[in-house]
């Protein structure tokens, strides 16, 4: 479809293959699929959680919220729901929203979401873009902790002035989804990669280390790097500025490419469950995305 190769993608990418969604696997569905395991795992009841944040910038619709459709949908009619649209940073900002809330007593059970079906806005014959992005979602449940362990310390960023760096231009109140029908081909994807990557290994480097501060430790002390799985490249670069050998790095980047939202939960769900994250250990998560939004999480599983 493109003037691409195999090849070109893998050096310039590290993605091998990506998971498109059918018409059937709604964003809402594949959340509530992600929700669901997230319960199971934790052993908790829907009804016990108060509030769903979901991060996503491809909800099923504009009215209501995905969160509002997942909360009726995992049936946890107790708990308030909101989206959260921070691109590919928008679960660590549900993470950051679920600890602040928790922090102060005003919930006790959070879901937070990352989900996103990247394949409806993406253009086909754009290589800049067409190559990196998949479908997808995964999930947590955050609650109080009494033992020491848990989220340590995160931190939210975001600069609007470079906006235009990666956004979709219409669909919005600005120019409305009619404009469609004139196939003026705006409300796909666009990103000036080369700009993009130096913003992201910059201000994940900068989100990291201010967490590791927060908390009181040194990055030699971190178990895990769990980055958002955008690119190989920007991956190999946050982690040689932080002094963190790849062996400390986990990657399922060249499964599922760029899921935005979905990558960061997602790749802690599969690093848990294959064994590279055991108890007391320091799990540091951190990602990129449009608006631009950044951010980071120090956890001690």
């Amino acid at each position: 479809m493109v003037d691409t190769s195999n090849e070109w993608i893998v050096s310039r990418t590290g993605i091998k293959e990506r998971r498109i969604s059918t018409d059937k696997e709604s964003p809402s569905y594949m959340a509530t699929e992600a929700g669901r395991k997230a319960l199971a795992m934790a052993g908790i009841a829907s009804e016990e959680i108060d509030m769903v944040l979901v991060g996503t910038v491809t909800p099923d619709y504009r009215l209501p919220s995905l969160a509002c459709i997942v909360q009726e949908k995992i049936g946890a009619a107790n708990s308030a729901a909101m989206d959260i649209v921070a691109a590919c940073a928008g679960f660590l900002h549900g993470l950051a929203t679920a600890d602040a809330y928790i922090r102060t007593g005003k919930f006790k059970k959070i879901l937070v979401v990352g989900v996103e079906r990247l394949s409806g806005v993406v253009d086909y014959s754009d290589r800049n873009t067409c190559v990196l992005f998949g479908d997808g979602a995964g999930a947590a449940i955050v609650e109080a902790s009494t033992d020491q362990r848990g989220i340590l310390a995160t931190y939210i960023k975001s600069d609007g002035r470079f906006a235009r760096l990666l956004w979709i231009p219409e669909g919005g109140a600005v120019k409305p989804l009619q404009n469609i029908e004139n196939g003026s081909g705006d409300w796909y994807i666009q990103m000036n990669g080369k700009e993009v990557f130096k913003h992201a290994v910059r201000e994940m480097e900068d989100a990291s280390r201010r967490v590791i501060a927060e908390a009181g430790v040194t990055p030699e002390d971190v178990s895990l790097l769990v980055p958002h799985q955008a690119n190989i490249r920007i991956i190999e670069s946050i982690a040689r500025r932080l002094g963190l050998s790849m062996d400390k790095v986990f990657l399922n980047l060249e499964k599922y490419g760029n899921t935005s939202a979905a990558s960061v939960p997602i790749a802690l769900d599969e690093a848990f469950r294959e064994g590279h994250i055991k108890e007391n250990d320091l799990v540091l998560m951190t990602a990129f995305g449009g608006g631009l939004t950044w951010a980071a999480a120090l956890i001690k599983w």
